[in-house]
């Protein structure tokens, strides 16, 4: 079982990875739902941790399609990523029609040669997951697929999420389940669904703000917590 922790700052990273995050997704605009952070704080966090560091490469927060200037902006921060030494970057592009706008992840994939590469929560707005699924696998350098299994809450939505899990089984995504998950329920909710990773944001919050900084105790008793998935 691995626990994903968004971190805004290096405040966050480092309480992330002190209270036993495996990976950190990188992020600003928290309240955006995640854009790219500064250059600098993505060096800055990558020389400072030992775990992944993934990076989010998400111009604006007007929609997932993107244009010809946004996909220019998009590679040139996915090569700056790389040149930071981050582990990996979390990227989302969709086609007016809905669906996984393969020319921009044709553009992106090659510039982010020898990094893990997630595909965000823009899946959560397909109509159907199960075939934006079979589009991603065409593409082996995409590892992951952050979501919750639609529009509404993971905890919400765990037979879906249970069917993503089984369609991914023996493939090279896995599954990454974020959204609304908290550490009362996760562990049912990783029981109902078999999710191999989990995403949290928000609730390892002070209040559960996700403006406020991480909660050294609540973090720490989750990771414990998820011991026992191995």
């Amino acid at each position: 079982m691995k626990l994903e922790v968004i971190a805004t700052c290096m405040d966050d990273a480092l309480k992330a990875e002190a209270g036993g995050a495996d990976r950190l997704e990188l992020i600003t605009a928290i309240t955006e739902g995640g854009l790219t952070p500064g250059i600098g704080l993505v060096r800055q966090v990558v020389q400072a941790v030992r775990i992944p560091v993934h990076v989010m490469v998400r111009p604006h927060s007007r929609s997932f399609i993107y244009d010809r200037y946004d996909l220019e902006t998009m590679i040139a921060e996915i090569q700056a990523i790389a040149s930071a030494g981050a582990a990996g970057i979390v990227v989302g592009a969709l086609t007016p029609e809905g669906r996984i706008d393969e020319r921009a992840l044709e553009a992106m994939l090659p510039w982010a040669e020898g990094l893990q590469v997630t595909f965000h929560r823009a899946f959560d707005e397909l109509e159907d997951q199960l075939a934006g699924l079979r589009t991603l696998l065409r593409y082996p350098s995409v590892t992951r697929v952050l979501t919750s299994g639609g529009l509404r809450p993971a905890p919400e939505a765990a037979p879906a999420i249970r069917r993503l899990v089984e369609a991914a089984e023996g493939t090279t995504l896995r599954i990454l389940a974020g959204n609304g998950l908290t550490p009362e329920v996760v562990e049912a909710f990783i029981e109902q669904t078999g999710v191999p990773e989990v995403h949290f944001g928000s609730a390892v919050r002070i209040g559960r703000s996700g403006l406020a900084p991480i909660d050294p105790v609540r973090l720490r008793a989750l990771s414990d917590s998820l011991l026992r998935f191995g």
